[in-house]
């Protein structure tokens, strides 16, 4: 498995995608959900940049720099989860440790895509914002930041929901999956927020 000092997020972008295409899994398919999240959160950055005498969005442009810093940590530390992951799954299947540790691997892996997906959550307040009061000229950009949040969260969701259901499969106790549960719920909800925005602003570019 490929070690997570192999996958900085300080990559060059044609480095880094050549890594996602390989058949490591790290990164994977979490850590771009998690890009696709740094995609809107930089987008809408600009566009709060571009609206700088308007009150209602006066805070955005410095929240939304430290949402994007934060994203790429998470990005990158869930490299590092999902080589762990993998490397469980690639146990023999008669290893007696094999169910414990897939179920440990599965809800670590829950819990990175879990943080991944809170922080782009983080990110609905100031969509709101921008699609009411944000510079109009920038409309375009801002309905592309909605559809790039609508897919790091979607995509944060399936994985969340895949390894909740790998450690279940595994062994894990309700009561470990019940919080993560939560976040799926979570998810759902910002989702159908963002597809709102995202259909108003493609309704206003007609």
């Amino acid at each position: 498995m490929t070690d997570s000092a192999d996958i900085p997020t300080s990559r060059p972008m044609d480095a880094w995608l050549d890594a996602l295409s390989e058949p490591t899994g790290s990164p994977g398919g979490g850590a771009a959900s998690g890009v696709m999240l740094g995609i809107a959160a930089s987008l809408m950055r600009m566009v709060a940049g571009y609206t700088p005498d308007e009150p209602a969005v006066a805070g955005s442009a410095g929240r939304l720099a430290r949402v994007r810093t934060d994203l790429l940590e998470a990005v990158e530390a869930d490299g590092v989860v999902s080589a762990r992951f993998g490397a469980a799954l690639a146990l023999d299947a008669d290893d007696p440790e094999r169910d414990e540790r897939v179920a440990q691997a599965a809800l670590d892996a829950a819990a990175s895509v879990a943080e991944l997906g809170s922080l782009g959550i983080t990110l609905v307040s100031d969509a709101d914002a921008l699609a009411a009061d944000g510079n109009p000229n920038l409309a375009v950009d801002l309905a592309v930041a909605m559809e790039a949040l609508v897919a790091g969260l979607s995509g944060a969701s399936v994985n969340l929901r895949a390894n909740l259901k790998t450690a279940r499969a595994h062994g894990a106790s309700s009561s470990l999956l019940g919080s993560r549960e939560e976040d799926v719920a979570r998810l759902a909800e910002a989702r159908t927020r963002i597809g709102r925005i995202s259909a108003a602003l493609s309704a206003r570019l007609e």
